[in-house]
């Protein structure tokens, strides 16, 4: 009997936005379950950071997962990895590639539009 694996997204991109090439690189892991991102308030303190970041890897913990799609805000994000490699979780960055296109308006001011596109997965 195979247990089913799981790649959690936790961040604050849903996987129903993402590309078709994303889906498909996060299954290699798994079923895909979104794991939203807290709000992290700028004024919360070291430990209160390292708290919420406990509190979130018990409930991704739970989940067994094969791997882990995390990226946000950088100390909670620092702490929630750290505690996920301890117990042996690969903790995975998406990476991209930034497309800009500039256009010059009509009164001389200009205006950028960046799209980015997903490449690859890669293990913190």
């Amino acid at each position: 009997m195979s247990m089913k694996k799981f790649f959690i997204n936790h961040t604050n991109h849903p996987s129903d936005h993402w590309s078709a090439a994303q889906i498909s690189a996060a299954k290699i892991y798994g079923e895909i379950v979104d794991f939203p991102f807290p709000a992290i308030n700028p004024t919360a303190t070291t430990e209160q950071i390292h708290n919420l970041a406990e509190e979130f890897a018990e409930k991704i913990l739970a989940h067994a997962p094969a791997a882990v799609l995390c990226q946000g805000e950088f100390n909670y994000t620092f702490a929630i990895i750290n505690l996920l490699k301890k117990f042996g979780i690969t903790v995975v960055a998406a990476t991209t590639e930034r497309v800009v296109t500039t256009e010059i308006l009509p009164d001389g001011s200009s205006r950028q539009v960046s799209t980015f596109r997903f490449v690859q997965f890669r293990e913190y």
